[in-house]
């Protein structure tokens, strides 16, 4: 059973006490079930494990990657969105994302909003997983839901930061979470949502997340335009010592990601766990060795590169691939990604400052349309022995074809709207200056 469809077995598992009339996969759960309380620590685990990914993961890795002149503000905004994030989903976007049905076409890309405010969850709501009569706190996957919605907004700043104003990275946050995100996960994850109900693979966000905030984040590049002096200045990481331990953080936090997905500490966890492994493992090597055949020395840049495109591609893939299937994928994530990054980019000449696009948006894809190849029994995956694998690749690229179109339009109405009320970008004074201390009043180090 793919992630998606597990996952919304667990939503309609959660809203049966409140609501009378909910649908038939909900009414599946209808049995009187117990907490499990290692199913419930695992969980409880994960949520840390990706909150890690966040802070301190995702800002060292973002941080070390920018000038001296901006490593606080980096930081900064990454902390600042997850916060913002994390209140806009116990408010509303749990609600979005994985309440109760409406009743017409409109449950297709959004639930109710009868759950605002966490409304009727209490310490005894229960959330199913995928074992019958076994059960988690509500309030344990709301969070891990919640860190979800929180990290993808921060990837999405990847590609803009060293120009934004704070304000505007904030005003943007909030209306992309509500336009994009959480419609794209109900899609995705909802088993009234549309690529639920067609049969889409994505054990732990590959459209929702990486496609989503990878596309998202070449958009708002575009928009926003070029850091001043690019390319002709050369603007290289200031530490990749920072980078290096972020991506550590990252590798370590993202099996709260993928084995977290299972909902239980069980084989499809393992599976996914052992998949986190060795895809990273192949991608971090393959991009070290694309640099040695293009005639350059194997980086630890280029190692972290391919670390976090492994990762990245991974991520649909982990429990939906045997261990032969998610290096295979690993690999070729990582060549493609290395040539999007390095050649790609360079022709396009857009300024998507940390390759948010070229590793997120791109690995995204392959993992993503990946997955249907990697799911066959012939190639080691979990499907059927009668699994038709075109079918399939047809139902993934819909998918994430649907998400590019749905986070590019969704994308250019947050980014005007943030522009209108702040003006989007700092002044040429303070961007040659540093966003840390035109924007924050500090200094990342003193002397």
């Amino acid at each position: 059973m793919t992630f998606s469809k597990k996952l919304c077995g667990v939503a309609g598992a959660i809203g049966l006490s409140l609501f009378a009339a909910m649908p038939a996969w909900a009414q599946a759960a209808a049995p009187a079930a117990t907490v499990d309380k290692g199913d419930t620590a695992w969980m409880m685990t994960s949520t840390i494990l990706v909150l890690a990914m966040i802070l301190p993961g995702l800002a060292l890795f973002y941080g070390g990657l920018v000038r001296t002149k901006n490593m606080l503000s980096v930081m900064t905004q990454i902390g600042a969105v997850a916060c913002l994030a994390m209140l806009i989903w116990v408010m509303y976007g749990y609600s979005m994302a994985f309440g109760p049905d409406y009743t017409s076409g409109l449950s297709n890309f959004i639930s109710t909003f009868d759950k605002a405010f966490l409304k009727g969850i209490t310490p005894a709501s229960q959330a199913a997983t995928f074992t019958a009569g076994v059960e988690i706190p509500e309030y344990v996957f709301v969070s891990f839901q919640m860190t979800f919605a929180a990290i993808t907004v921060a990837l999405v700043l990847g590609s803009v930061v060293e120009r934004i104003k704070f304000s505007a990275v904030m005003v943007f946050a909030a209306i992309w979470l509500t336009i994009v995100y959480f419609p794209v996960a109900h899609m995705v994850w909802a088993a009234s949502g549309l690529f639920f109900k067609a049969g889409a693979l994505d054990f732990a966000g590959g459209t929702v997340v990486h496609i989503n905030a990878g596309v998202s984040a070449l958009v708002a590049c575009l928009i926003l335009g070029k850091r001043v002096g690019f390319p002709k200045e050369p603007m290289p990481p200031h530490s990749l010592t920072l980078t290096g331990v972020g991506t550590g953080l990252l590798w370590v936090g993202w099996f709260g990601f993928n084995a977290g997905s299972a909902l239980e500490a069980n084989g499809s966890a393992a599976l996914a766990m052992i998949n986190t492994f060795v895809a990273t493992a192949s991608a971090g090597l393959f991009w070290m060795l694309a640099e040695r055949i293009n005639g350059h020395k194997g980086s630890a840049l280029g190692f972290c590169s391919g670390i976090i495109a492994g990762l990245v591609a991974v991520t649909p893939a982990a429990g939906n691939s045997g261990p032969f299937g998610a290096i295979v994928l690993g690999a070729v994530a990582s060549i493609v990604c290395f040539y999007a990054v390095t050649v790609l980019k360079p022709k396009l000449g857009y300024d998507d400052s940390l390759d948010a696009f070229g590793i997120h948006g791109i690995g995204g894809m392959i993992g993503a349309i990946g997955t249907a190849i990697v799911y066959s029994p012939l190639l080691g995956g979990p499907g059927a022995a009668d699994y038709d694998m075109g079918a399939k690749l047809i139902v993934q690229i819909e998918a994430v074809l649907t998400t590019i179109v749905w986070a590019s339009i969704g994308t250019v109405i947050a980014i005007f709207i943030a522009k209108a009320v702040t003006g989007l970008r700092v002044s040429k004074e303070v961007e040659l200056e540093g966003l840390d201390l035109g924007e924050h009043g500090e200094r990342a180090y003193n002397p």
